[in-house]
């Protein structure tokens, strides 16, 4: 399967990619994201994505939480960073992205999936645990008194 252009320059990068994570809690369930695409297919994550040339870290979280659940946040603060760097079977560098969390209170909207999100729920923070996340988030959200 071809790759899209976006993809496959973030692919065997000569550089980081920076991206943001927007954890958005309201009546105590999470806003997750049922990964449509690589990395992390499949896998429960939070609405996220690149930061676009000339957009700022909290620009970027508004607009990809948006486009992905359809639902209109305010960010509040950035809560953690984490990079996640895979390296394929001989070593080389698959991709770096830096991840840039923030925390997002809900404005308005109905949760659906759009964009390369393949589903969006809010989920009780008790049952958080029991989703197929990666470890970057489920630390992350450990480490910040989340779950």
């Amino acid at each position: 399967m071809a790759e899209s252009t976006e993809n496959k320059s973030r692919w065997y990068p000569d550089h980081p990619w920076v991206g943001v994570g927007v954890v958005v809690i309201r009546d105590g369930r999470l806003l997750t994201v049922k990964r449509g695409k690589e990395p992390n297919k499949g896998k429960w994550s939070i609405p996220g994505g690149g930061v676009e040339l000339g957009e700022t870290v909290y620009e970027a979280a508004v607009r990809e939480t948006l486009e992905e659940c359809s639902l209109h946040v305010e960010i509040l603060k950035v809560i953690d960073t984490a990079d996640n760097i895979v390296q394929d079977d001989s070593g080389r560098i698959k991709y770096h992205f830096t991840i840039i969390d923030l925390l997002g209170r809900y404005v308005s909207g109905e949760v659906k999936a759009q964009s390369d999100a393949a589903e969006c729920r809010w989920v009780v923070l008790e049952e958080i645990e029991s989703l197929d996340i990666t470890a970057i988030l489920r630390e992350m959200l450990k480490r910040n008194g989340i779950i």
